[in-house]
Parts: C-alpha cells; sequence; structure tokens
C-alpha cells in the first residue's frame, strides 16, 4: 500500500511538473507570440520615416512634372505668340519686322508689313471712337501708344495730307475705358480712303487690294470702319465691300460720339507690292488670282480664261479688242486709224474711256470680254485686273525712259494675273514732244537729266504734256504678235 501510494504521489508531481513545463511553453509561446505582436507594433516607427521618404520622392516628381508641364506650356505660349508676331510682316527684302523685344511679355501692337503700311493689331477688350481717331485697349494688351495713318502709302506725304491720323491708346487703371455704345461680336478693321483714292490705280494698289489680303480671312465675318470716306467712293465699290464683309459700312467720321465694342480690332492694311500679291507673305496662301476670282464674283463676270469654248461658233468669232482711250494727256492722236487697222486685221474692236464717273460693273464686263487690251500708261490700265486670264495686255510706254514705271506699275502685275504682256515702246516721232523740243534736246538725250529733278517735273514733260500718234505699220506688227497668241488667232489661221 505504502508502494501503491508512493507511486501516485511520484505520479502526481510528474503531472505537477509536466504541467507546469506545459504552462511555462504555453506562457514562452504566449510571449513569443505577444513579442510576434510587439515587434510588428515597434517595427512600425522605423518604417514610418522610409514611406515618409517615399512620399516625398514621389510628391517632388510630381511637382516636378508640374512645373515642367507649366514651363512647357509658358514656352509653347511664347513660342505661339512668336510665330503670331513674326507673322504680322515683312520689309521689302523679306526681314522680319518686329516693333517690341520678343522678350517683353506684351504683345507688340503695330507693326510694318512692308515699308508702305503699318498694321496694327488688338485682341481682347477693344473700343473704337471714330470722332476722335481713337482705339483704345486695355492696358494688359501694350503699355505703348501708338500713332498711325491707316492708308497703304505711308512714305508719301502728299498722300497723307488727306489721310487722318489714328491713335491707338492703351487706358491706364485709374482711367476707365469709355463706356460701349454699341457692342459687335465680329472683328473691325479700320481703313482710309483717303490719299490718292479717286484714281483708279490707287484705288486698286492702295485700298482694295491691301483690303483683301486683310479682310478675306475673315469670310465675311469683319465690320469695315471707314475713315475720311467719301460716299461715292463707297458707291462705285460697293460689290467689292460686300463680297468682303457681311456687315453695313461704319463711317468713322460720321460716328459722332459712338464707342464701339469689338473683339478684335485691326487697323491699318496689308501692303506686299504695286496691284499685286505675294503668296509668301500671306499666312493663308493668297495669290493674285484670288483676288481676280473674288473681283469676278463681285462683278458678275463670265469669263475666267481667254480660251475659246469647243464650240465651232466660239472659236471662229472674231477676237475682241479693247482699247482704252484718254482725254487728257498721253491721247492717241489717230485713235481712228488705230481702230480701222485693227478691224482690218479680224478683230472686233471696242474703244472705252473710263473716268471716275464710270459705272466700274458695267465697264469691268466690258473688260472682261477682250481678248487683247491696249493703252497708254496711266490709271485706266489698272482695269486689266478684269481681263480674263490668257489675254493680251499691250502697254504704249511713251518716250522718257520710263521702263522702270511702267513695269512695276503694270508689266510685272499683269504677268502675276496669268496675262499674256507686250510693250509698244513709243519713238521721238510719235511724240509730240518732238514739236516741243528739239531733237538735241536733253529731254530727248538725257531723260535721267529730268528724272533727277524730281517727280514733278519728270510728271510734267512726260506724262501731263505728250500725246501720241503710233505708226501703224509698227502698231500693225504688235497687233499681229497679239493675235497669234490667242487661241483665236490660231483657228483663223487654220
Amino acid at each position: 500500500m505504502n508502494d501503491l501510494g508512493t507511486q501516485k504521489s511520484q505520479l502526481a508531481s510528474i503531472k505537477e511538473n509536466r504541467g507546469e513545463v506545459e504552462g511555462q511553453g504555453r506562457i514562452a509561446r504566449d510571449q513569443e507570440g505577444e513579442g510576434e505582436e510587439m515587434k510588428t507594433v515597434r517595427s512600425y516607427p522605423r518604417s514610418e520615416p522610409r514611406r515618409v521618404v517615399n512620399g516625398l520622392i514621389i510628391g517632388s516628381m510630381v511637382l516636378s512634372l508640374c512645373i515642367l508641364s507649366l514651363i512647357r506650356g509658358k514656352s509653347q505660349d511664347l513660342s505661339d505668340r512668336s510665330r503670331r508676331l513674326v507673322s504680322i510682316g515683312e520689309d521689302d527684302e523679306g526681314n522680319r519686322v518686329l516693333l517690341e523685344e520678343l522678350r517683353e511679355a506684351k504683345r507688340p501692337m503695330c507693326a510694318e508689313t512692308n515699308r508702305r503700311s503699318d498694321v496694327c493689331e488688338a485682341s481682347g477688350d477693344v473700343r473704337v471712337r471714330g470722332s476722335s481717331q481713337t482705339i483704345f485697349v486695355s492696358p494688359d494688351l501694350t503699355n505703348q501708344e501708338w500713332k498711325m495713318k491707316p492708308y497703304a502709302r505711308k512714305h508719301d506725304q502728299r498722300a497723307l495730307a488727306n489721310v487722318k491720323e489714328w491713335t491707338v491708346k492703351p487706358v491706364s487703371g485709374q482711367t476707365p475705358l469709355p463706356a460701349c455704345t454699341d457692342n459687335h461680336t465680329v472683328p473691325a478693321v479700320v481703313f482710309s480712303i483717303g490719299g490718292y483714292a479717286g484714281n483708279l490705280f490707287h484705288d486698286f494698289t492702295d485700298v482694295l487690294v491691301p483690303l483683301f489680303l486683310t479682310a478675306r480671312r475673315f469670310r465675311g465675318e469683319v465690320q469695315f470702319v471707314v475713315a475720311d470716306a467719301r460716299a461715292w467712293w463707297l458707291s462705285k465699290f460697293s460689290p467689292v465691300l460686300r463680297k468682303l464683309s457681311n456687315y453695313e459700312i461704319v463711317d468713322a467720321d460720321a460716328d459722332e460720339d459712338a464707342v464701339r465694342c469689338f473683339p478684335t480690332v485691326v487697323a491699318g492694311l496689308t501692303f506686299h507690292k504695286e496691284l499685286g500679291v505675294d503668296s509668301t507673305q500671306s499666312p493663308t496662301g493668297y495669290a493674285m488670282a484670288d483676288f481676280k476670282a473674288m473681283l469676278r464674283e463681285a462683278y458678275g463676270l463670265e469669263r475666267e480664261a481667254a480660251d475659246v469654248a469647243d464650240d465651232k461658233w466660239d472659236i471662229r468669232r472674231k477676237p475682241r479688242l479693247l482699247i482704252i482711250s484718254r482725254m487728257v494727256s498721253r491721247v492717241f492722236l489717230n485713235e481712228r486709224g488705230m481702230s480701222d487697222m485693227a478691224m482690218s486685221l479680224g478683230f472686233d474692236v471696242r474703244v472705252a474711256d473710263p473716268d471716275v464717273a464710270t459705272d466700274i460693273g458695267k465697264f469691268a464686263r466690258l473688260v472682261n470680254s477682250a481678248d487683247v487690251l491696249i493703252g497708254v500708261h496711266g490709271a485706266g490700265l489698272a482695269n486689266i485686273v478684269f481681263l480674263p486670264r490668257g489675254a493680251v495686255f499691250i502697254q504704249v510706254v511713251p518716250i522718257g525712259k520710263l521702263d522702270w514705271l511702267t513695269k512695276n506699275t503694270f508689266e510685272n502685275p499683269s504677268l502675276e494675273m496669268e496675262l499674256k504682256y507686250l510693250s509698244y515702246q513709243i519713238q521721238a516721232d510719235e511724240s509730240t514732244l518732238s514739236d516741243q523740243y528739239p531733237k538735241d534736246h536733253p529731254v530727248f538725250t538725257d531723260p535721267q537729266s529730268i528724272h533727277k529733278k524730281g517727280w514733278d517735273e519728270l510728271s510734267r514733260v512726260y506724262l501731263e504734256n505728250q500725246n501720241l500718234k503710233p505708226h501703224l505699220s509698227r502698231l500693225r506688227l504688235t497687233l499681229l504678235e497679239a493675235l497669234n497668241i490667242l487661241p483665236h488667232g490660231r483657228a483663223m489661221a487654220q
């Protein structure tokens, strides 16, 4: 029994010891688990700086990207602005002209498009008071005041004497912009029809061609504000003006105290060259052919080209010769003989004397019907703008070494109009100057000495006091040359 009790006592002791060991094991495991939890808790503070650093790095990268995007946007904006500024114009040698440095934040308001004209352009809150010839702009656009005359002959003081000066004026923050009396949703083009307007050549080269270059891009959605307006001029060229603008013209001088507000204002007209368009300077790529196409639409002209149709009756019809007559100076003294001789060659001859009062629509249709046009150098030759492509233009050049003048004003432009150009050079015995001066006079022997005395003297001698009587035998050869150029002439020879 004692042995049995002893065994029970030992067994209980073993169980107690094993339970203690197991308990210690559980405690150890619990402590180990608790240690793992504590390790997890303690490891968080050690990883937090790493995460913060990572966050800062990522944030810095995002911020850098934002800054780069802003810089790129600013750079692109400056690049775009630079391109807009550069597109404002070029001088006669093709050099870009800017009137402010590109490094300045504000866009230049005005620039030379050519030595012949200044153009000011502003967008935003722009207000025009025609009665005071003032264009008000926000100081956000520019801080410089500009004065200009919106007529494309800027160095010709005689022409500009009839053109009022306009001011592009930034209004300071302390002085509010004048209140709008009329609000417009389309851009405005401000230009003058003073100067030499009324002379057909200058009507086209100083006003209508530059107006086409300036306003055509708006496709009719533009308001014309006309300075130095003449009602008869606006009426005469109303078909062209209506083709370029869908809105009634604003007479700036008669606009009293109206303040007209526009989203954009262009003051002055873009000029390229005499009676011509340089497509390389035009952002839209317009050429003189586009101007002529616009004229055909404006005046309802039927013939785009002088080519004959396939119809046999059209092929056999007589080619039409139009003689531009003059009544004051550089007059054809044997005009009737010229006409009879031309008819003997097979021409259908018309003689016309355009003047300021001529209905330009009717005259344009007459010119458009011609296959050959002949006339003495002068404003009336500007009617070649209505000739169909491929027609022959013969310019009669008076005595006086005037080739430089006749070339720049009509010969070169006619070639850009896709006309066939011929010239007839007057000889001494075909000019009335031979009745006024001896043969050895500098008028004949040294024309440059007359040129050196200035335009007034040159004009007085060679343009205002010279009439002409071409030798019909010489002129006949020129008309035969013209006839051979025309498809009608080739058909008649068959």
